[in-house]
């Protein structure tokens, strides 16, 4: 049998065998190249991923001694994350509807986007809202339904009246199959000083009232608590990525919500407190690529045995 096999192979050269074999290699010394050089240059990159430098918005307490760097009157503005601490949700409220509610009464079974706000505000809270309207508007997740949302006014003067205004504008402002969810589940909430006051303070949002302006000077960004009420997620600013809010929801309803790509993606994405982003894990990624690559391998190892034995199989059919 293993002279047939010789005088076979001697017959009938494997062009075709040996190409293959050729374009395996090229394919592994190829994933070597990328692994090696990849690997140095994303590590880099992630060491110099920026630390929260601004002074608005800070992952530590914040600290009246410490020279922030702003004008006087925003001395006191910013934004102090207080992740995984529990927010007061017996504070009564009056929702758009004029009822009195509790903040409680919004939490238990989903997690909760809360963001605060004034609605006479002239330019930065309609920044807020819009940019949380345009993240709802794209993700897969809808308002009401696998989340709550809850906007508070932080100027006490406002009324249900207003409240109800913005509600109608956000909520018309979403696809149309989207609205009834959002008309259930996101409420605009007005209250008394002593209320706001408290739930600011437990948020770590701190703004300060300019009276010749008669405006507020604050900081920007919304928030993600889990059912039960504990902050677990702060995203700065006034765009708020789809992916990194999903990505937030998942995790504050301890993957209650949410598909197998999404665990994939967490476990590439983890979120960074001192930026308020998610962030790529560098070594989980090499990981993944890694198996990837060996599974590719190996799946080319066993075509090429079988296309070996095929083509043996032709030449010992065709020998006399």
């Amino acid at each position: 049998m293993v002279s047939v096999l010789g005088r076979s192979r001697k017959k009938i050269p494997d062009h075709g065998f040996r190409f293959v074999q050729s374009v395996y290699w090229a394919f592994f010394s190829f994933c070597l190249f990328i692994t090696s050089f990849i690997s140095p240059l994303t590590a880099s990159a992630q060491m110099g991923v920026p630390r929260g430098s601004s002074p608005l918005y800070n992952s530590r307490p914040y600290s009246p001694s410490t020279p922030n760097g702003l004008p006087k009157t925003l001395s006191d503005v910013g934004i102090d994350q207080k992740l995984d601490d529990q927010l007061p949700l017996a504070l009564e409220f009056r929702n758009e509807r004029d009822e009195v509610v509790k903040l409680g009464d919004y939490f238990g079974t989903k997690p909760v986007v809360l963001s605060l706000v004034y609605y006479q505000c002239p330019m930065l809270c309609n920044q807020v809202l819009n940019g949380m309207a345009s993240a709802f508007r794209v993700m897969s997740f809808k308002a009401g339904e696998e989340f709550e949302v809850v906007t508070v006014s932080f100027d006490s003067r406002e009324t249900s009246t207003l409240a109800a205004a913005k509600k109608r504008t956000y909520v018309d402002y979403l696809p149309e199959d989207k609205r009834a969810d959002a008309t259930k589940g996101w409420h605009f909430l007005t209250g008394d000083e002593t209320n706001i006051k408290r739930l600011t303070d437990a948020v770590g949002f701190r703004y300060h009232f300019d009276e010749a302006t008669n405006q507020f000077a604050h900081a920007s960004a919304i928030y993600v608590a889990t059912p039960q009420g504990k902050l677990a997620r702060y995203f700065y600013g006034i765009e708020y990525a789809p992916r990194d809010l999903r990505l937030g929801l998942i995790e504050a309803s301890k993957n209650k919500i949410g598909s197998p790509v999404d665990q994939l993606l967490l476990y590439c994405y983890h979120y960074d407190p001192a930026t308020g982003k998610y962030g790529a894990v560098v070594i989980n990624m090499i990981r993944l690529g890694g198996v990837a690559t060996l599974m590719a391998m190996v799946a080319l190892f066993f075509l090429l045995r079988r296309y070996s034995a095929d083509r043996i199989r032709l030449s010992d059919s065709r020998s006399p």
